[in-house]
């Protein structure tokens, strides 16, 4: 009771430590929130724009990636969609090449696709910034490329280009593509790497009409990725089927490590916060030396007036702690709906490592009790210091 009625005897000074206990919780919540939504927001282009859930290669595939490790497309057509959970599949041929203008040449990985399952899969219609996504008068040889590697090699809708690779008797083989149109995603360096025709047209320069090197999956949930993991592998047991945590191990490290990275920042602002409830309570011990100099003049207990001290502080960081939890919460909840658009000064940065330059804040409900209790330990030890210095004032010296 002392305690509460000593906060509202210098109710400025109390407000002030309130106002850093706000900030401090609102700031560490709020980054935390930030950590939490680029990690979403990149395990969903992940899934939704790069490798879906779910893929299948022949075992060699990966180690040499030669178009004679191949399945057909039959087989695929007949089995997925049985698939529990599916939403869309896409068949895709591949080859490692050449691509070469005028310009120069840069290596790439051409991706035969069928323009409607790819765009079902991945919406990569509505990542075509320029042209079209492929003519749909059906023209053969049609190709798309990515932003930075048409700007790279100064192409525009309409340019001609030449593919080279190798067909499945390794024999080097030359196509000549026209450029539909240049797509942009959130993924930079994948779209530098990769380039997009027709499954029918880069099939025929293969010399496998039939082949699919890769069939992806994109299924109505994640929780029942598990069961479509181990169905898939039942049915067909001679591929190699991996889940997106293993095709994009990357995109799994950055989930493992959120709570790692964002806990750093979060305890880098809890120690800012100590800095300045040590700096405000040690100048209310100074200011009352006099006082309790007295209580310990009348007899009080050393160990009560520490605890007077101390409870103090508490009280203090348990009053502003659920105003800042409650001023992060309506701030994410603001910002979960227009999203953080970073891409005025980081748009370009973030692309580069596959992040939406746009961010949508999520604040995990399991995570409120634990900065509660870090906000709460800190406003603890931050007034441990203070009461010490409160215990060795000595009574006669501190009433005169």
């Amino acid at each position: 009771m002392l305690s509460w009625r000593n906060l509202w005897r210098h109710r400025t000074r109390s407000l002030a430590i309130m106002a850093s206990v706000v900030l401090g919780t609102w700031a560490g919540a709020f980054i935390l929130s930030i950590y939490y939504g680029m990690a979403e927001g990149r395990v969903k282009i992940a899934i939704e724009q790069e490798v879906s859930h779910l893929q299948a290669h022949h075992p060699n595939f990966r180690d040499e990636f030669e178009a004679k490790w191949h399945f057909t497309q039959g087989r695929m057509d007949s089995l997925l969609p049985k698939m529990p959970g599916l939403k869309a599949y896409s068949l895709r041929s591949q080859a490692q090449g050449m691509l070469a203008n005028a310009s120069g040449s840069n290596g790439v990985q051409i991706n035969g696709v069928d323009p409607e399952r790819e765009d079902a899969i991945r919406g990569f219609r509505k990542m075509v910034k320029s042209g079209l996504y492929f003519d749909s008068t059906g023209k053969r040889n049609q190709i798309l490329v990515g932003k930075k590697l048409a700007d790279k090699m100064k192409l525009v809708p309409g340019s001609k280009v030449v593919l080279t690779f190798q067909d499945t008797g390794q024999e080097i083989v030359s196509g000549a593509f026209r450029l539909a149109g240049i797509f942009e995603s959130p993924n930079a360096p994948l779209d530098e790497g990769n380039v997009y025709v027709r499954r029918s047209d880069l099939n025929a320069l293969l010399g496998t009409p039939d082949a699919v090197m890769e069939a992806a999956v994109l299924l109505s949930r994640e929780e029942i990725l598990q069961e479509s993991l181990d169905w898939w592998r039942t049915n067909c047991p001679d591929l190699l089927i991996e889940d997106w945590r293993s095709i994009s191990p990357e995109v799994a490290l950055v989930m493992s490590s959120i709570d790692v990275s964002s806990m750093i920042f979060l305890v880098i602002i809890l120690i800012a916060l100590a800095f300045g409830i040590v700096n405000t309570m040690l100048m209310a011990v100074l200011e009352r030396t006099r006082e309790i100099g007295m209580l310990l003049a009348i007899g009080m207990n050393r160990l009560r007036v520490f605890w007077l001290i101390v409870m103090e502080t508490i009280l203090l960081a348990l009053i502003g702690c659920p105003v800042g939890l409650v001023a992060a919460w309506l701030t994410v909840e603001l910002l979960s709906k227009k999203g953080l658009d970073l891409s005025g000064f980081a748009g370009n940065m973030m692309k580069d490592f596959g992040f939406s330059a746009v961010i949508y804040p999520v604040l995990p409900f399991e995570k409120l009790g634990l900065i509660i209790l870090m906000t709460a330990g800190t406003a603890l030890l931050s007034s441990v210091f203070p009461a010490w210095k409160a215990l060795r004032l000595r009574p006669a010296e501190a009433i005169r």
